[in-house]
């Protein structure tokens, strides 16, 4: 590696553009830090090492310390070190240089040292965006390492970037058209000090919820951890390839600093970055130890240029806002009625033409689900849907009324929007998966290391009679229906779509509802399941596809009288009950299809609308059929009905007028 010449040339540089500036054989850095006494610029020649030159930086002007420095090596390494003491990452970095394996907890208190090398122009061979509209979107929520990490995968570099590539044939023939991708900003999976129960190892922070950087895709999700700038722009670039978009899940509510100051926030300005009490306390609106600062200028500035980053550098198509309540709060944690970054992202050239989804509430009550609209183009994490859909597929009196609202697009709970507003899912990373939420009563979270205590109580989850794993085929078989019937309910609903990854596969966690530590066979993709279950996997693929050949599906308005026929009551209010577990309706379109829900404990008599002339129903599903027993591809095969037919306790119905 090339030394570091002595002396090396430098002036003041610039305060424009917070970060690391390459232009020509000049080096421009500027850092944010309005109260630090002193800080030095301290280069590096390889990793871990000390520094061979610290460079004292200019300032501070305006709160930013600065110095362009000439003729660096570029296969040099940098941080700063702060008031003669710690050193101290670039919060602007675009890549590290210190690399550890997934899971080495060794690397504690180490500084991460950054990059200086630019990155070479990547190649997108002409590839473009999908740019899909809202109302086609069907989104997959995806964990990049659980994905291919299980040895079934037989991918060459399992849980990598690279790992996906080759399992893009899978995503397009189940036929999601985006993924929504859980953390892959840098973060430390190996922050908590606590332990698990069965072995005492040390927890790995698997979903990555603890952010290190705004800028930098995590290098231990790369086969090579130096080339994971390459690798995620080759990710997003093949799956552009086969027309799918590529959202990513964000954490601006809090970081992974700590009082170590291994990371670099905390320790140029706590005050300015993180919400503080009077007592210089953290406020933990996150349940995370911290609360970022998100309506700060800095605050605001960071996460604007983390955004605009992403989209213009990484071509991403939108985000998911991890707690995005955190973003209405002012910088004394209060609900703002016009917060400045939401404003900004609303205005901002580049942002206003991606996709923004929120999850609209936080750890601390804030819960604002049916508001962001007022913010601009935005969508939710539709959690009135979840509840809703899952009270009334298991049984629940009452209902019915708050199922056939969340089936036509949530309009009560988007009463200016759209059914784009609301992104229904039934199940998320966060709570049951479906195989689980059929099949436990209670939470089995025990191996967290939490005592139990740790996930959400209330789960609106069935057992179908028997806690866990059963040997009981009636139950069994019931089981299995009630998860055709979930999806049904998801992908017949209006609005945005949601599937779990696993999901399709049938893939059970074991009852864990939280398991963020769980890196292991719980949290990954088992692709033996999927050969086993593929005909699981057929279904809910062919009823993917069938959502996309019927646009009264994807209606971009809460459908009309034109629309929709009900067969009983009309759910005309939000408050509207009926002692009813059955519901059906009529989508009118050029062949009209007729869909029914018998989510009682006793066989319900369905009588069928009355046809034109020469028309019939024909029977596409049937939940209380098995997983292979379905028409959804062949539609015009599906079994000729009469003027009624006998519904199956907890089964539901497609029927397609011919």
């Amino acid at each position: 590696m090339e030394n570091i010449k002595k002396p090396l040339l430098y002036n003041k540089g610039s305060i424009d553009t917070l970060g690391l500036t390459i232009a020509g054989n000049s080096a421009n850095f500027a850092v944010y830090a309005p109260k630090a006494a002193q800080i030095t610029l301290c280069l590096f020649t390889h990793p871990h090492s000390q520094p061979k030159m610290e460079i004292p930086l200019f300032g501070p002007d305006q709160g930013i310390w600065h110095i362009e420095v000439h003729d660096i090596p570029l296969n040099a390494s940098y941080t700063y070190r702060m008031n003669g003491k710690e050193l101290l990452s670039d919060p602007y970095a675009r890549a590290f240089t210190s690399f550890y394996p997934w899971g080495d907890f060794s690397h504690k208190r180490t500084p991460f040292l950054c990059r200086i090398d630019p990155q070479p122009p990547f190649d997108w061979q002409g590839v473009i965006a999908p740019n899909i509209p809202l109302e086609e979107l069907i989104i997959y929520e995806m964990h990049i390492r659980g994905f291919t990490k299980h040895h079934s995968s037989c991918v060459k570099s399992p849980g990598t970037f690279a790992g996906v590539i080759e399992k893009i044939s899978y995503l397009k023939q189940l036929g999601i058209n985006a993924v929504e991708l859980m953390p892959i900003y840098e973060f430390d999976e190996t922050h908590s000090p606590k332990v698990y129960s069965a072995t005492k190892q040390p927890r790995i922070n698997y979903w990555g919820y603890n952010p290190i950087s705004f800028f930098i895709p995590v290098s231990r999700y790369a086969s090579r951890q130096d080339e994971a700038l390459d690798e995620f722009k080759t990710m997003v670039r093949e799956l552009h390839r086969a027309g799918i978009e590529v959202f990513l899940d964000v954490v601006y509510n809090h970081t992974g600093d700590g009082d170590d100051f291994l990371i670099s926030l905390r320790g140029f300005d706590k005050t300015h970055y993180f919400m503080i009490d009077e007592n210089e306390h953290d406020r933990n609106y996150t349940g995370c130890g911290n609360t970022f600062q998100t309506n700060s200028s800095m605050g605001q500035k960071i996460i604007i240029d983390s955004l605009r980053y992403w989209v213009e550098e990484m071509h991403i198509d939108g985000f998911r806002f991890d707690l995005a309540s955190i973003l209405t709060r002012g910088v004394d944690g209060h609900p703002l009625q016009d917060p400045p970054i939401l404003k900004a992202i609303a205005n901002d050239a580049i942002l206003k033409n991606v996709k923004l989804i929120a999850e609209p509430w936080d750890a601390a009550g804030l819960n604002q689900v049916g508001q962001f609209q007022k913010w601009g183009d935005w969508s939710e994490w539709n959690s009135s849907f979840r509840d809703h859909v899952r009270k009334f597929i298991k049984g629940t009196e009452n209902e019915v009324g708050f199922f056939a609202t969340s089936m036509t697009g949530s309009q009560f709970t988007y009463p200016t929007g759209s059914p784009q507003s609301g992104i229904n899912f039934v199940t998320a990373h966060d709570g049951f998966c479906l195989r689980d939420l059929v099949t436990y009563q209670h939470k089995q979270n025990i191996d967290n290391g939490e005592n139990n205590r740790d996930g959400s109580t209330q789960n609106d989850s069935w057992n179908c009679g028997d806690e866990g794993p059963t040997q009981n085929i009636e139950i069994h078989e019931l089981r299995e229906r009630q998860m055709r019937n979930f999806w049904l309910a998801l992908l017949l609903s209006q609005g945005i779509p949601m599937i779990l990854m696993g999901d399709e596969i049938g893939h059970t966690r074991k009852g864990n509802n939280n398991p963020y530590v769980q890196d292991n066979d719980i949290n990954w993709f088992d692709w033996k399941i999927w050969e086993h279950n593929h005909s699981m996997v057929q279904f809910v693929s062919s009823l993917i596809h069938f959502r996309k050949r019927h646009p009264i599906l994807r209606k971009k308005h809460f459908l009309k009288d034109d629309d929709i026929e009900w067969h009983g009551h009309l759910p005309n209010h939000p408050d509207w009950k009926v002692h009813s577990r059955f519901i059906a309706f009529t989508l009118k379109e050029k062949q009209a299809l007729y869909v029914a829900f018998n989510t009682d404990f006793h066989h319900a008599e369905v009588f069928l609308p009355h046809l034109q002339e020469n028309q019939h129903w024909k029977l596409i599903v049937n939940t209380n059929e098995p997983w292979d027993c379905h028409n959804l591809d062949t539609p015009e095969k599906g079994i000729r009905l009469e003027s009624s037919i006998k519904m199956a306790p907890h089964s539901a119905l497609i029927a397609k007028a011919y």
